[in-house]
């Protein structure tokens, strides 16, 4: 063995160990991963001898003193740009462990008007003592206009050193406030309000040195992708040579509903929904989604589904529309794929119980997350019956304005109109549909709305927002699109690939329609994501869903912009967007529009969140190529097709592995501006590492031979992708943790 090849040895197992602790921290806890793994002496070992042997192996590599006599040599440098990207990984390195010796975090607990200098250490619970005094004289929780929904918490905090007031600070989330060596980050607050929970870090010389590695990355990843005589200059300027422009040529059963007209009436009404103001036709389609699987049944709206189950729930609770998983059919007698609400139940009462018992109390059981989503359908459609779902009715008193539904205690200073127009109108018109009066049904549902506008007043979303989610809410077909992309996928790969054998040009009708999908579906991505982004008040990219689109999105643009590069790079640029809106697809039977926890309302998310996604564009593009190539490999002839894949590979492996240390590394100081700390050692970040890890293996080639043969290098390639499937997905539905929604 030889010395290069040990720090490769030393990240594999680094990578291994890594895999491993998110196990045990899902069966032990996190604290005891982090104790006997994450932060334990012979992990720090492990990580100074990949530091160590790696040093030494680029000292050797980049520096050289030239063949010159011994009394006249100096030194120079091969490739300042790779030499100093992995010096900066060195420097982080350093920086954490700096931290992990040296800092300290805590909590401070603040009481308006009283002066406190001790916090509780969060590493072993003992009381530490601040140099100076902290006093809270004001403490302000932001809410979302019209809604009891927190925005942001405010601590106004002064500072009292020998008994007077050194400095004040406004305290926030995302808003740090500093003072002599210390940080203080808004945590929490006490139920009266009074009272107000900061975060204290004291770690000067480890969150700089760790920010300068940070900044050195950025600057060297920056130096690697545009300097002449790095990697990814040579290999995009042999593929100029090797692929020219030229080359490009190469029965509802009948149960009663609300007639159309009336339910959209019903839609236009305003309804207070996971925090937030947004029109009832919002929570219809995501009611019914949630129980179906899609946004309509059987031919009928979202708003008539709702209003079916409001006003006739004694005909729509024998419909099979509950989609369940195949356990819980099992477990409530039938073999069918969709079951009424009636079918929960018999002679012995709700079928889920037990099984709902033996969750509670810690068993585990395989079909628990199936049983666990049958029973919220239930639940929600018991709120529904129960008159608490909806809370459609505002009201102005001394806490502000409140939104409630039929079913909630209200007031009792509320004036009797209000009261009773809050507890009957519903009622009333449950019985005018009844009748199929629905001309005065579509006139309670007129009052019920200017209700809502006179006691709602400016608090309401503005008519333009209102709309703009109604557009959105039927403006969005992921579902028909995702089958389109994937189809087209699938034909234009066979087509392009015969095509790009036999080294023809490609019909010029046929480029001209690829290319006219292209634009046009990139189009409908941009208005469907920046319609919800107006409609969220944030940008959409806070949830598994949105990012999925999002990637789609990333990946339509990579496949514009560099298709006359390579052929194959529009049927793979199809495919994978279909794949992915597959994949936001099947999280849409939850695609609730939130509001940002105030934690999440940084632009570091955002951009956090959209350098991640298209290194993971990159990476799937890559996976299609390996692909690709490993299917030509099998058939002999096609050695300049698979060499041209390689090249392809490699170029794009620059651009996606640099994308993904940035986004880690942006969302470490996102974490450090909003919890003091820009590592948790969180699932979610310890694969997302573990990926970096394994992708910067491929990028060493010239140290690792095996990895410049073809069939090695893309066979390693498509393995690797397992690493981001963990990542994405595992994490989410094994391992959970702080991530696991995105």
């Amino acid at each position: 063995m030889r010395l290069r090849h040990i720090p490769f040895l030393l990240l594999a197992a680094v990578s291994i160990v890594l895999a491993a602790a998110t196990f045990v921290e899902h069966a032990q806890g996190h604290e005891a991963a982090v104790s006997t793994i994450y932060t334990a002496w012979w992990m720090i070992a492990l990580w100074a001898a990949v530091a160590v042997t790696g040093l030494i192996v680029v000292v050797r590599r980049f520096i050289t003193t030239g063949h010159q006599p011994k009394s006249s040599r100096r030194l120079s440098i091969k490739r300042p740009a790779a030499l100093l990207l992995h010096l900066s990984l060195l420097l982080i390195l350093v920086g954490a462990l700096v931290t992990h010796l040296w800092g300290t975090q805590g909590v401070i607990s603040l009481r308006t008007g009283q002066r406190v200098n001790l916090y509780v250490n969060s590493e072993d619970e003992s009381i530490e003592r601040l140099p100076f005094q902290m006093q809270l004289t004001d403490f302000t929780l932001q809410t979302y206009p019209g809604t009891q929904s927190p925005m942001d918490y405010v601590s106004q905090v002064s500072i009292v050193e020998k008994g007077t007031v050194a400095q004040t600070m406004s305290i926030s989330m995302n808003n740090v406030g500093q003072y002599g060596g210390y940080r203080f980050y808004q945590s929490g607050y006490d139920p009266d309000q009074e009272g107000a929970h900061l975060m204290v870090s004291h770690d000067p010389w480890g969150m700089w040195l760790t920010y300068t590695g940070y900044g050195l990355l950025f600057l060297s990843m920056l130096l690697l992708m545009v300097l002449p005589k790095e990697g990814f200059r040579r290999l995009l300027m042999l593929a100029a040579m090797l692929w020219p422009a030229a080359h490009a040529t190469m029965p509802v059963s009948a149960a009663d509903v609300l007639p159309q007209a009336t339910a959209d009436r019903f839609g236009d009404l305003y309804v207070n929904y996971n925090g937030r103001i947004c029109p009832m036709q919002t929570l219809a389609k995501d009611f019914t989604t949630k129980l179906y699987g899609k946004p309509k049944y059987e031919g009928y709206s979202a708003e008539q589904v709702l209003t079916g189950f409001l006003l006739d729930p004694t005909q729509w609770t024998t419909q099979p529309i509950i989609k369940v998983k195949g356990a819980v059919a099992r477990i409530l007698g039938t073999d069918k794929k969709y079951v009424s609400y009636q079918d929960f139940h018999d002679s012995n009462g709700y079928k889920l119980d037990p099984l709902l018992a033996d969750i509670r109390q810690g068993k585990q059981m395989e079909d628990a997350r199936a049983i666990l989503d049958a029973d919220e359908k239930m639940n929600i459609l018991l709120m529904l019956f129960n008159g608490e779902l909806l809370k459609m009715y505002p009201y102005h008193d001394s806490q502000g304005l409140r939104w409630f539904s039929q079913g909630d205690p209200l007031p009792q200073d509320m004036p009797e109109d209000k009261y009773m127009f809050i507890k009957k109108s519903m009622d009333y018109i449950g019985e005018l549909a009844w009748k199929g009066d629905y001309a005065q049904v579509d006139s309670i549902l007129d009052k019920v709305r200017r209700y809502q506008q006179k006691e709602g007043g400016a608090l309401l979303p503005s008519d333009t927002l209102f709309k703009a989610e109604k557009v959105y809410n039927t403006a969005d077909y992921t579902r028909p699109l995702a089958m389109l992309l994937m189809t087209l996928g699938i034909v234009s790969f066979a087509v392009y690939l015969v095509h790009w054998l036999r080294r023809k040009p490609l019909p010029r009708w046929l480029r001209l329609t690829m290319n006219t999908v292209l634009c046009l579906t990139l189009a409908y991505l941009l208005f469907i994501i920046a319609l919800r982004g107006y409609v969220a008040q944030h940008l959409p990219l806070s949830n598994g869903f949105e990012t999925m689109q999002f990637m789609a999105l990333v990946s339509l643009l990579i496949t514009l912009f560099m298709q006359r590069r390579f052929m194959l790079l529009m049927p793979f640029g199809l495919l994978l967007a279909g794949l992915t809106l597959l994949v936001a697809m099947m999280g849409e039977a939850n695609p609730q529009i939130t509001l940002l926890m105030p934690v999440l309302a940084s632009p570091l998310l955002s951009l956090h969140v959209c350098v991640i996604m298209a290194a993971y564009s990159l990476l799937a593009f890559i996976l299609l190529n390996a692909i690709t190539a490993l299917i030509l490999l099998a058939r002999p002839g096609h050695e300049e097709a698979v060499a041209q894949l390689t090249r392809m590979s490699r170029l794009m492996l620059y651009p996606a592995l640099f994308c993904l240390a940035a986004g880690i590394f942006i969302g470490a100081i996102w974490a450090n501006q909003s919890w003091g700390r820009y590592w948790g050692w969180d699932p979610k970040e310890v694969w997302a590492l573990i990926t970096m890890l394994v992708y910067s293996i491929p990028m060493h080639a010239q140290s690792i031979r095996w990895l410049q043969k073809p069939r090695w290098y893309h066979l390693y390639m498509a393995l690797a992708f397992l690493s981001i499937l963990m990542t994405y997905f595992g994490v989410n539905f094994f391992l959970g943790g702080m991530h696991s929604y995105a």
